[in-house]
């Protein structure tokens, strides 16, 4: 269904495609609850934020999830970081490398990963600290407030306290 926006270059990525990973291999046969799907794309030509909120009504509209659209064209501003090129891009600068996974459809109707840091950590059950983006404390507080060692007591955090 994302892939009817038509979007450039976009994908369903953080917490969608990396809680279903980790839910897989920890046998789990229901997936834990989201607090919303994230869709990432970068388009320079509209950075609006009113544009993504269009986006996740039309999203909605097709499936009544919480939907979160995010153009990476806009959000260096938010994050104090230099401009990014590309969704790809965008994501070597989140917190955690595992979560800088996402997926689409390609015009063509074939799943492609966008992964910039590779997929083995992910599916190893490592989470580390993206040292670009992070400091050891932060990502430690995220790490517990995010409760992943509850919810996947198999993870193995690296890099926080």
């Amino acid at each position: 269904m994302a892939s009817r926006l038509r979007l450039e270059d976009w994908c369903l990525a953080a917490g969608f495609v990396r809680n279903l990973v980790w839910d897989r291999l920890h046998g789990y046969s229901e997936p834990t609850p989201l607090g919303d799907i994230d869709l990432i794309h970068f388009d320079p030509t509209d950075t609006t934020e009113g544009r993504d909120r269009f986006l996740e009504l039309q999203l909605h509209g097709m499936l009544e999830r919480p939907w979160s659209v995010k153009n990476q064209a806009r959000m260096h501003t938010r994050n104090g970081d230099d401009p990014y090129h590309s969704t790809a891009d965008a994501m070597t600068y989140w917190v955690e490398r595992e979560t800088a996974v996402g997926a689409r459809l390609t015009v063509g109707g074939e799943l492609e990963i966008v992964a910039p840091f590779g997929l083995g950590s992910l599916f190893a059950l490592n989470v580390t600290m993206n040292p670009k983006k992070s400091k050891p404390e932060a990502f430690a507080a995220r790490a517990r407030a995010k409760g992943w060692k509850r919810n996947w007591p198999g993870l193995v955090i690296e890099n926080g306290h």
